[in-house]
Formats: C-alpha cells, sequence, structure tokens
C-alpha cells in the first residue's frame, strides 16, 4: 500500500513566521512611547562602587528628538543606598503629580549615607551623563536644581562645571556653613575673601532663579539673599530670587509648584 507524506516544510515555514510576527510585536510594544512618565531603576558603578539611582522618564519618549533633562540633587534626609528615597522629597512628588504632561527627563543620584554632594560631584554627573545617553537628553537643555544640601550642591557642581548647565534652580541652599552643620559649604568658594562675589562672577551667564523660605531656620535666608546680590551686582543677565514669606525650611513645595519657574526654565539654551 501506498502511503502519501505530506512535505513538512511549509508547517515549518508558517510556525517560523508565526513566531517572528510575536517578535516584531512584541519589539513593537516595547518602543511604543507610554501614555504617562515614570520613574526607572537604574544603576551605576563609579570609582569601583555601585550607586542606585532613578530616572523619570517622561510620556512619549521614544529614539530620535532629545528631551530637556533635570538633574536633581536631594537634601540631608535622602542620603543612602536604596536609590528610592531621593524621589520621594521635592521634585520628585511633583513630576509623579504631572506623569503625563511633565516634559523633561530628570534624574536622581543618591548621595551615600554622611556623605555631602561636594563629596559626589562625579556621582551626579555619570548619572546625568548616563541618562542623557539612554533616554536622549538634550545636552542645549541641560538644567541642575537641588534643595537643601543640594540647594550647596547646585552651586558646587555648576562652579565645577561652568557653562554645562543652561539653568541653575538652587532652593534653601548656600554657599557659606550654617552654626549647626560646619561641613556644609561650597568647598571651591571656601577660601575666598566673599565666597558669594567669588561664585557669582563665575555663574554671572547662567540663568539663575532662587527660592527661599523667609522663616528658614536651618539654612538662613540670608545665603539666598547675598547669592541673588551678588549675582546682580556682577552684571548676570538673568537673575531671579523668589522669598516665600511664610515657609520654614520646606521652601522646595511652592518652589516647584510654581508655574512660571517652568515656563521660564525651559525657555533656557546653553
Amino acid at each position: 500500500m501506498t502511503r502519501a507524506f505530506r512535505d513538512p516544510a511549509p508547517q515549518r515555514l508558517r510556525i517560523a513566521l508565526a513566531a517572528l510576527a510575536l517578535l516584531l510585536l512584541g519589539a513593537c510594544a516595547a518602543i511604543t512611547p507610554a501614555d504617562t512618565g515614570r520613574i526607572v531603576e537604574r544603576e551605576i558603578e563609579v570609582h569601583g562602587q555601585r550607586h542606585a539611582y532613578r530616572v523619570f522618564v517622561p510620556a512619549g519618549v521614544r529614539g530620535g528628538a532629545l528631551r530637556p533633562i533635570v538633574l536633581f540633587l536631594h537634601g540631608s534626609g535622602e542620603r543612602g543606598s536604596d536609590g528610592e528615597l531621593p524621589t520621594r522629597v521635592g521634585l520628585g512628588p511633583h513630576v509623579q503629580s504631572r506623569a503625563r504632561d511633565f516634559p523633561a527627563i530628570v534624574v536622581f543620584p543618591q548621595a551615600p549615607a554622611e556623605s555631602e554632594w561636594s563629596d559626589n560631584l562625579a556621582l551626579a554627573e555619570a548619572t546625568l551623563d548616563a541618562a542623557m545617553r539612554e533616554f536622549g537628553g538634550d545636552p542645549q537643555r541641560t538644567y541642575l536644581t537641588g534643595l537643601s544640601m543640594g540647594g550647596y550642591g547646585t552651586w558646587e557642581l555648576a562652579l565645577a562645571r561652568p557653562g554645562r548647565f543652561a539653568a541653575l534652580v538652587p532652593v534653601c541652599g548656600g554657599l557659606e556653613a550654617p552654626a549647626h552643620r560646619p561641613g556644609l559649604r561650597v568647598a571651591s568658594v571656601a577660601g575666598a575673601p566673599d565666597a558669594f562675589a567669588a561664585a557669582a562672577q563665575r555663574l554671572r551667564d547662567t540663568p539663575v532663579w532662587i527660592f527661599h523660605g523667609a522663616k528658614d531656620d536651618l539654612v538662613p535666608p540670608q545665603q539666598s539673599r547675598r547669592m541673588a546680590a551678588a549675582l546682580e551686582a556682577a552684571g548676570a543677565a538673568d537673575v531671579r530670587y523668589t522669598e516665600f514669606p511664610d515657609a520654614n525650611h520646606n521652601s522646595w513645595d511652592p518652589a516647584y509648584a510654581t508655574p512660571e519657574l517652568w515656563e521660564w526654565l525651559f525657555a533656557q539654551r546653553r
């Protein structure tokens, strides 16, 4: 009896094509822009040490167009190694409340416990560089902000990398050490006869919007008042100072909730 054998090749071809179609659908899903922003976890090695950090990726990010990018330096209470704490105070809650429409990439590095940002400038820049490469940050629209210890860090990093940032937004920070924290200072101008005048001369070409609370009992508002005055005396092209009359140390919530801040910030280019 003669048996008819069907050639299995067409069936194998159909199976292969179906598998390829599934792979292509998965790839398309992976690159489809999200309809809301999200915070993603990342790690980086700096000087032989692994550090966790976070990145807010805005809605619609995909290959191609570059996005504005903000480097955020947290305060003393968010130091550690979990990578998560820096997203919980200050800019993190603000961008998450605007997850559908906040237009910028935001990078959240984390300083190790008991350290200052002046000890961690390489870490801050490394996380910024990594996020720029991965998510398409725009070098011409790169911004720096921070609160409290991170406000000091904002001045420190801007002085260390003049011209890198299109604008600065230091919140309740300063240059000289407050009485309760002798290690909290901007080290690069600590030896100058007038730290504020020295910093202002080097930063007068960078747009700055400073925020502070008038009742701040941790970092005196005189720190920000003196820096704003020094920038004006140095002929700074764009310096703004907002002092909240009823705010204590937490001036970051009203600062980041100021709509005009974001209109001003994203209009700045290097």
